[in-house]
């Protein structure tokens, strides 16, 4: 083989060893990674299958203004439904879009493990500017091509797609948990607004109260001790509706924080009053197996044990060789001959150069005589061990929050059935009588503002039980969906729920 063949051998080789894969079949396997939004059509299909609602990742300024534009007209002077909250949340939370954006990142790392080693190429001239040369004596090329990282190039896809699904789940249950955050932030500003509404109430009627207290005791008909019972009753009320406004404005700031708005968006209303209990409520025969079939994070902790055994898979592969390069290239060296020729009695020299080219190989490789390899392959075997019992756990606790959150659903529904059908019809049943015998002469103003105020109280806690209640429905689908989903109860209650009544705050 001439020199030219073997120079021209040399340096093709490690771009044969590297080009396994040809050009077309790499550009079909990454097209599918290159895509902008790969990935969150799982997000977005998921999402939208738990909550109803849709999600869109921005990623330009005309994608941003378009879901301002959205959002504008979804809450600006308007009262919001738990429906819309949850909307507008999903369009308009930034560190939601922040999620999202770790797709893409993850896309483009099985991108990048999908492309073969770069070679990595050194020229050396030696000899510059010896006096018996033009340029230089000797030159030598060398590409260098790391063989581990091509024989472990397919492990190496497969653990990047794992990861690249892991996080696609992890967006589904970083939305999930912002819907369902949201939802218990609607639930509790209107209850916080609904409370505020009676304590005014029960407010009125402690005025009037201390009002009368004030009147007859400066006519001597009341003394000290009652008119400062009253007093004291109505000074206590009107802290705790201070309380109570301010827990309203906090209840309502959270909503606000979780949609994401800011500036004249918040400059919305929520409705006065929660919904009505539900008359049906869902069954629980097969609610383990529906938690266990829809639970999100379960699905990441069995993607996390998959990637544990990867991992371990290709540790084992490495364990003994784990630097392993292959060093191909030429050298050409100028070499000066001297020839000697006997022309007309004298002798005359003569020279010529040679270049001379030998190609090189090498294989450049760690040997393992202190790192056999065996730590790293204890610690992959550990690690996976690790990953198989939180996966076990994770599934009886799943189980256990499913029938607890089930558990807690139902009787918060009987709790506050029963303050709708049996305690607050005898409060107005009694305040009625109170007022009848009023009439008649019978009961004094301060018995009848007592059962007034009776009748309040009972109704703040039949506000507190019914928002138990709905909360309760948050924490059951937080148990099907994942952890802190918290979506509509479905049937009738999510549209009850959106149809709350009250002009808002």
């Amino acid at each position: 083989m001439t020199g030219g063949g073997k120079m021209l051998l040399a340096c093709l080789t490690p771009l044969v060893l590297s080009g396994c894969v040809s050009s077309a079949e790499l550009a079909d396997q990454t097209t599918p990674y290159k895509n902008p939004v790969a990935g969150f059509q799982t997000v977005s299909a998921r999402t939208a299958l738990a909550t109803g609602k849709r999600t869109v990742w921005a990623q330009s300024q005309e994608e941003n203004r378009t879901l301002a534009a959205d959002v504008h007209a979804l809450v600006h002077r308007k009262t919001i439904s738990a429906d819309t909250a949850v909307q507008v949340a999903l369009l308009n939370n930034k560190g939601l879009q922040a999620a999202y954006a770790d797709i893409g990142i993850n896309a483009t790392d099985v991108w990048q493990q999908m492309l073969p080693e770069n070679p990595k190429v050194s020229i050396g001239i030696f000899g510059i500017g010896a006096p018996e040369l033009i340029l230089f004596r000797a030159l030598e090329s060398m590409v260098a091509t790391n063989l581990q990282a091509m024989m472990t190039r397919e492990r190496r896809v497969d653990l990047a797609r794992t990861r690249f699904e892991q996080t696609q789940l992890k967006a589904v249950e970083g939305s999930l948990r912002l819907a369902a955050d949201t939802r218990r932030a609607w639930i509790r500003a209107v209850s916080a607004f609904e409370t505020v509404a009676y304590l005014k109430q029960g407010q009125i009627a402690a005025d009037a109260a201390s009002e009368l207290a004030k009147k007859l005791g400066e006519s001597g008909a009341l003394p000290k001790a009652g008119q400062a019972r009253e007093h004291a009753f109505y000074g206590e009320l009107t802290g705790q509706l201070a309380e109570a406004r301010l827990n309203a404005e906090l209840a309502k700031e959270e909503l606000t924080r979780l949609m994401g708005l800011w500036g004249a968006e918040v400059d919305y209303f929520v409705p006065d009053r929660l919904p009505q209990l539900p008359q049906e409520l869902r069954t629980g025969s097969a609610i383990e197996a529906e938690a266990l079939r829809n639970r999100v994070d379960l699905q990441i902790a069995r993607l996390e044990l998959e990637l544990a055994a990867k991992a371990f898979g290709l540790t084992e592969a490495t364990r003994y060789v784990t630097d392993l390069e292959l060093f191909t290239g030429i050298e050409a060296e100028q070499e000066i001959e001297t020839e000697y020729e006997l022309v007309s009695g004298d002798l005359e020299e003569s020279k010529s150069r040679k270049v001379v080219v030998t190609p090189q190989l090498e294989v450049e490789f760690a040997i393992p005589i202190y790192d056999t390899g065996k730590a790293r392959l204890r610690k992959a075997e550990l690690t996976y061990l690790r990953g198989a019992n939180l996966l076990a756990e994770k599934a009886v606790n799943i189980r256990s929050e499913a029938r607890s959150a089930y558990t807690n659903y139902r009787a918060r529904h009987e709790i506050g059935c029963h303050y709708k059908r049996n305690v607050l019809p005898l409060r107005q049943t009694i305040e009625q009588e109170s007022l009848l015998t009023y009439n008649g002469m019978i009961t004094n103003t301060f018995e009848l503002l007592a059962d007034t105020r009776a009748k309040i109280n009972t109704l703040i806690m039949s506000v507190n039980a019914k928002r138990d209640f709905w909360l309760a429905d948050a924490d059951l689908n937080a148990a099907i969906y994942g952890p802190g989903f918290g979506g509509g109860s479905g049937g009738d209650a999510a549209p009850a729920m959106a149809d709350a009544g009250g002009a808002g705050h």
